[in-house]
């Protein structure tokens, strides 16, 4: 978790604990603990404005999650592809450095904002925040925000998006959500992607990887599908009709909707409340 390896101090927040800012002086004796439980409160504020404007202007936000070369960016790809035509898409990009995968979502024509964090291994509430003045919200119908390849800490970080997706890869192996499970509980779907590389590595079973994340007591949505492959990518795009049409329903109510909060990461934000 990030109190451990401290990467909750993130280039988007450290302003709140610099000389001068609203985190800078705890109480004595309890520094570490306090600046954490503070900085998660301080993330759930933002993530909660963040989620407000994004009902206002009728924006469904999804956050993508998985480790490294799981094929997040390539995926947005294919989805801009065959969603442009009827959705107005922007995409928030996570990363240590550099704007490759931005670049890569811009030469399809859809607006991308990079967000490069240093050192943090994730994206948290106050980066999106910062990334949001870069971005036309009337004229966005879906904003994907592809967060840092990470199988840990993104799961414990609120953005403001409504719903999480994380990716599973078929070279990565189907024992994953038993390995990472707190990631795996704070999926609304669970993508198995590369599938078209099982008859090479036919050691992975989707089966396998399906009752693993079953085994977590996540009953959320679980997708085979590849981007060589158009027609498994059909499941996915229905996905997000579906969940496009409920959040402006939802909007229209008045109403909002919450990721999935994986149960560590609800015990710290209890903490911080």
């Amino acid at each position: 978790m990030c109190d451990t390896c401290g990467c909750n101090i993130t280039r988007g927040n450290q302003h709140l604990i610099a000389p001068g800012g609203k985190l800078h002086k705890t109480e004595q004796g309890n520094e570490a603990l306090s600046v954490l439980k503070n900085l998660l409160s301080e993330n759930d504020h933002m993530a909660a404005h963040n989620r407000e404007h994004f009902d206002r202007h009728g924006v469904f936000a999804v956050n993508l999650m998985s480790s490294p070369g799981a094929g997040k960016t390539s995926l947005l790809e294919a989805s801009v592809d065959a969603l442009s035509d009827r959705y107005r898409i922007a995409v928030i990009e996570g990363d240590l450095e550099t704007e490759n995968d931005a670049q890569r979502i811009r030469s399809r024509g859809v607006e991308a904002v990079q967000i490069t964090t240093g050192s943090a291994c994730h994206l948290d509430a106050h980066m999106v925040h910062d990334a949001l003045h870069q971005l036309k919200l009337e004229d966005v119908d879906i904003l994907f925000i592809e967060n840092v390849g990470n199988l840990v800490c993104p799961a414990s970080f609120d953005l403001g998006q409504h719903r999480n997706v994380t990716l599973l890869s078929v070279p990565e192996g189907d024992d994953k959500p038993s390995k990472y499970p707190v990631i795996f509980r704070a999926a609304d779907l669970v993508a198995l992607t590369k599938v078209d590389l099982l008859p090479v590595l036919d050691d992975f079973s989707t089966q396998r990887a399906c009752d693993n994340v079953r085994a977590l007591a996540n009953t959320s949505p679980v997708l085979e599908l590849s981007v060589k492959q158009s027609d498994t990518m059909e499941a996915w795009l229905e996905w997000l009709d579906q969940e496009v049409e409920y959040h402006r329903q939802r909007c229209q109510r008045g109403e909002t909707l919450q990721p999935r909060i994986q149960p560590d990461g609800a015990r710290l934000h209890a903490l911080a409340t």
